[in-house]
């Protein structure tokens, strides 16, 4: 973290490093201190990308600072020429192919337009059009980000110191610079405003307004970013929106899932989505084309195959007492949806297109409520029912809610960079193994713990590769990744050793982001970002998204590791203790039944089972590791009932745990503790004990 920002303070400092150590709040600050304890929670919630600490933090893109350059040019009395992209063929094409139709002129918007302007009326999701570049999926992202004016502010930083001003001709120096969210966070990039033209006229990004130019702007930037405007012609939706917030991209495949069929899971999604638009989340949807031939291909009902749609509405509409209540199951009310095609034309040619019919029925004061408009600016709504029956992708990009300060549903998140990298077999550079179909190697990739707190609880995980599209001339694609997930030890804190059964993963695919929602149980687990062949190396980010604070960590070290003072012993032995459940436990409660937990402890180690409400039987399926430097130290079990205000004990066990790599199962009875010492006790529990002497064998 001292990295990433400048801190003076010893007291920050000292936080910093106590919580990268995943020390807890009462190793690092008093009870009462408030303001130590309030940086402690901060620190503590540490997401960089996004995150209130950390938003500030924006890195200079090809080291170009902005307000450096800017200075320079006005102390030159010269316009901005940039030499990280120059106006040349090589900021146009990779592949030295130009299949454009005329000779390209580079221009400033002062001459292509006596009026330029950065913005006109403000940013609208119909102000970009798609020009002679495959990047339909970008114009869509656009037309999201124009809506909201938060984002696009954070995209567009100092709109109104950078636009054209009549009143201040001195500011224009022929320099822009606009912010994405690359891979590690936020970067400034720094353009001139050199842009390609053919006979005077923007080849690529225009817009409605003839003298508004931040599409253009914004195109070029990103361009930058991705080595030639030519990179940009075919991509993924999702990479844009991405770059856009920094937030992560889920894509929901609705023909494959056939939700225009089911009645529940449309109701679910249009819920989804509609709660997602109000979140400030970015849609967009696509229709898959099944061949090249079939690309940008016009369906009977006007919309376009392999195209890239922006959301710009999801709404429930008042269709009251006419005639369209026999068409919809006597509802008063429909799901609707309003979308935009970047061409700016073409658009849906349904039912609710733009001046049909069924329009006519809908009231004047609904129309004004949902704000339509029969404009040919490729903006149109449709019935959702529509939507999925027509529509193959839909494309969520989330801004996680990470912070503490907020009355709607937030988020835990760890967060982690890393790679795949080839080494020497079994080193700590042997770290590309590949997906699980390779088991001999599997294991050597990456692995990272996280912990979840409840039952049937719900974790994102987004895992991004570094992007690979400025690679693209060297013919290097991305790689094909994704994740692995088993359920572990509730106390491991070394690498995996053996291959354990999955508990959740995502499917593998050539792109830069993978993402599931996954719901498990309480415990702790380990999940491995890999290829999906072995010995591919390549950059990743992986974030872990949970309801409750989840102890993320990578597992660096395979074993514990040595201790520097010869006169401190090295583990010997290494114990597995299962423990199922126990059975008839003390009553504790005037109903008769309890609410049981265990703990076990070796060794001055203890790691503690969830709560079993109201039983005497509870089954706690805990499975613990302990690192032994005694062959004659003993499993300790405690069961205790939890209490409101004190926790009293129900019994405890010690069981002898041999060298034997044959698993015993044994029951034990419990007893008393202090003055209940050696008094049996109701109740017995029942574990699982395997001890070896190899320290990597699980």
């Amino acid at each position: 973290m001292a990295e990433v920002i400048p801190i003076e303070n010893r007291m920050i400092q000292f936080l910093t490093r106590t919580l990268q150590n995943n020390s807890t709040m009462s190793e690092v600050a008093p009870a009462g201190n408030n303001m130590v304890q309030l940086l402690t929670r901060t620190l503590s919630n540490r997401t960089p990308f996004g995150a209130n600490l950390f938003s500030s933090v924006v890195k200079p893109f090809k080291n170009q600072v902005y307000e450096d350059l800017k200075r320079q040019v006005q102390e030159s009395g010269q316009l901005f020429e940039d030499p990280e992209f120059p106006a040349a063929d090589s900021s146009l094409f990779y592949s030295g192919n130009s299949q454009l139709p005329g000779p390209v002129e580079w221009k400033r918007p002062k001459e292509i337009h006596d009026n330029p302007k950065l913005f006109v009326d403000g940013a609208c999701s119909c102000d970009v059009i798609q020009g002679m570049l495959g990047n339909c999926w970008f114009v869509a992202a656009c037309s999201s980000l124009a809506q909201e004016k938060e984002l696009w502010n954070k995209v567009i930083p100092d709109s109104e110191e950078q636009e054209w001003s009549d009143e201040h001709p001195e500011n224009y120096v022929g320099i822009f610079h606009f912010r994405f969210w690359l891979f590690d966070g936020w970067y400034d990039v720094v353009i001139d405003d050199r842009l390609p033209t053919i006979d005077g006229q923007l080849i690529y990004i225009k817009s409605r307004d003839k003298n508004e130019f931040w599409g253009a702007l914004l195109e070029k930037a990103y361009a930058k970013v991705a080595g030639s405007y030519e990179s940009l012609d075919g991509g993924n939706l999702c990479d844009a929106l991405i770059d856009f917030t920094g937030g992560i991209a889920e894509t929901f495949q609705i023909q494959e899932e056939k939700y225009y069929e089911n009645e529940e899971k449309k109701v679910q999604l249009f819920r989804t989505m509609r709660s997602e638009i109000e979140n400030h989340s970015l849609l967009s949807c696509a229709i898959s084309a099944a061949s090249q031939e079939e690309m940008e291909a016009r369906t009977e009902v006007g919309l376009v195959k392999g195209h890239a749609y922006g959301i710009t509405a999801v709404k429930k509409v008042y269709i009251g007492e006419t005639s369209l209540m026999t068409l919809f199951g006597q509802k008063e009310k429909i799901y609707m949806i309003r979308m935009r095609n970047p061409w700016g034309q073409k658009e849906w040619s349904g039912p609710f297109s733009d001046g049909s019919a069924e329009w006519e029925q809908i009231s004047s004061s609904e129309r004004e409520r949902i704000g339509l408009t029969f404009e040919e600016d490729g903006e149109f709504w449709m019935t959702f029912d529509d939507f999925c029956q027509y529509f193959t992708d839909l494309s969520i990009c989330r801004l996680v809610n990470t912070s503490w300060f907020s009355f709607n549903k937030t988020w835990n998140e760890a967060i982690f960079p890393g790679k795949w990298t080839t080494g020497p077999k079994n080193s700590e550079t042997d770290r590309a193994g590949g997906c699980y179909n390779h088991k001999d190697s599997f294991l050597r990739n990456p692995q990272y713990r996280f912990d979840v707190e409840a039952d049937d609880d719900t974790a994102m995980i987004f895992l991004m590769q570094r992007d690979r599209r400025a690679l693209r001339c060297k013919g290097i694609q991305h790689l094909v990744i994704g994740f692995h997930v088993m359920k572990v030890e509730a106390n491991r804190r070394y690498r995996l050793h053996a291959i354990k059964e999955k508990a959740a993963g995502s499917e593998y695919a050539m792109s830069r982001n993978v993402f599931q929602h996954c719901t498990l149980k309480a415990g702790r687990y380990v999940i491995l970002p890999t290829t999906f062949d072995p010995n591919q190396e390549g950059e990743f980010l992986l974030r872990i998204f949970t309801s409750k604070a989840n102890n993320g960590k990578e597992l660096v070290h395979d074993v514990p590791t040595q201790s520097m003072w010869p006169c401190v012993s090295y583990p010997c032995l290494l114990t597995k203790v299962f423990v199922k459940g126990a059975s008839g436990l003390e009553k504790q409660d005037r109903f008769g039944s309890a609410d049981p937990y265990c703990i076990i402890k070796c060794e001055g180690e203890r790691v503690r089972s969830p709560v079993c409400r109201e039983t005497l039987d509870p089954e706690w399926n805990l499975t613990a590791l302990f690192y032994r430097k005694h062959a004659d130290s003993l499993i300790k079990i405690q069961v205790w009932n939890s209490n409101v205000v004190m926790d009293t004990c129900l019994g405890k066990a010690s069981v002898e745990a041999p060298l034997n790599p044959e698993t015993v199962t044994k029951e034990v009875e419990l007893f008393g503790r202090l003055q209940e010492k050696g008094v049996k006790k109701p109740g017995t529990v029942t574990l699982d004990i395997t001890t070896v002497d190899d320290l990597m064998a699980f």
